[in-house]
């Protein structure tokens, strides 16, 4: 069953499983334009845009760009060897401030979600495009050396997310409908969830945001992993 919203009321903060919440609208209508346009920058490259793929050589039925760490299926680099050989951005401040703040406030309403909020050290964001036909299949985030909380960001169309558990692919999980603006955090007990996005929701973008068409998720995550930078 999907996440209804509250027509009279607004749309309220649910605490989807231990570890897990959903704040509706937690990002302005400024702040939301402001990814989105950054998120377009950071395509273009260098290190920009492509179709992951899996290690079996299928491709991933989104793109995505990353910073501070290249992500592909299923390991962290510096280098983006599957799109052009050139060094992954640095994570931007902006984007390391807004996921503290999601962890902090996904806290007060779940103290599940982390035992030390302030701690929260991201340092890897993935953007996904999702196109009016893309997905996102049930996976878990584990190429990560620890267990920090998750922040996913939301922009442009609806999606469906399915948000499971963490023993396998099968039930029980929950469908909910994430807007543009709205905050997913998961850590604790739901840290290890199964989760994908079962579809997007075209032409349901505000119409007031220059996103031109489709989904940007803006995914920030603590890899723990020690390299530094330089």
């Amino acid at each position: 069953m999907l996440h209804e919203d509250g027509a009279l009321f607004g749309r309220p903060s649910v605490v989807v499983a231990p570890g897990a919440t959903l704040i509706p609208g937690w990002l302005s209508r400024d702040v939301q334009q402001e990814l989105i346009t950054c998120s377009r920058q950071w395509a273009m490259g260098p290190a920009g845009m492509r179709r992951p793929r899996m290690p079996d050589g299928s491709s991933m039925h989104l793109r995505s760009v990353c910073l501070g760490w290249h992500w592909k299926p299923y390991q962290y680099s510096r280098i983006a060897d599957d799109v052009d050989g050139a060094r992954v951005r640095p994570m931007p401040q902006r984007i390391k401030d807004l996921a503290r703040a999601a962890v902090r406030d996904s806290t007060q309403l779940d103290p599940a979600v982390s035992r030390n909020p302030e701690g929260f050290s991201p340092d890897a964001a993935i953007i996904n495009f999702y196109d009016d036909d893309d997905r996102l299949g049930m996976h878990q985030d584990r190429a990560e050396d620890n267990l920090a909380p998750v922040v996913t960001l939301s922009l442009g169309d609806s999606c469906v997310f399915r948000f499971g558990n963490p023993e396998g692919r099968a039930r029980p999980w929950r469908d909910l409908v994430l807007q543009s603006g709205d905050l997913f955090v998961f850590g604790g007990p739901s840290r290890l969830a199964y989760h994908g996005v079962r579809h997007t929701l075209p032409g349901t973008s505000p119409a007031d945001l220059d996103i031109r068409r489709g989904r940007v998720s803006v995914t920030v995550r603590e890899t723990g992993l020690l390299e530094s930078w330089t």
